[in-house]
């Protein structure tokens, strides 16, 4: 799906595209340059899905085009993915001790591996805890 192949090679993220994670690499493979877009495109079932559909999408896409052949990731790996696909929602978090435990979480056991599902309680619970989600509840409301 995510139309990667094997490579022994290691790679690194790459800074320069935080949203095109087509270029943030973190496993040992080697990326086709396909922008999620074009992939999220490419899956005729979301065409006429929901905006939240198509964002649980985006994340997976996001997920799988890291992940190693099992679909996993280690959790340093899940760290720096994190860090920079989430770095707005992440932005003031690093002083609150739910974010310094979650993170650390992270940090040990490196080698571990985590799954999508492990990965996104990661995600919402980063979202939650976001001073971004505020300011997007706010927006809402002077509406």
């Amino acid at each position: 799906m995510c139309g990667c192949t094997s490579s022994t090679e290691t790679t690194s993220y790459s800074p320069n595209h935080p949203k095109d994670v087509s270029s943030t690499k973190v496993s040992k493979k080697t990326f086709k340059r396909i922008p999620i877009s074009k992939q999220l495109s490419s899956i005729k079932a979301l065409g006429k899905s929901s905006e939240l559909e198509k964002a649980v999408a985006t994340a997976a896409l996001v997920y799988d085009n890291v992940a190693d052949a099992e679909g996993k990731l280690s959790k340093s790996e899940a760290k720096k993915l994190l860090l920079i696909q989430f770095t707005h929602f992440i932005q003031g978090q690093e002083t609150k001790p739910k974010y310094q435990e979650m993170m650390s979480a992270l940090d040990e056991n490196k080698n571990d591996k985590i799954d999508f599902e492990d990965f996104m309680v990661h995600v919402v619970s980063l979202t939650l805890m976001s001073d971004l989600r505020q300011d997007i509840q706010n927006v809402q409301k002077t509406k």
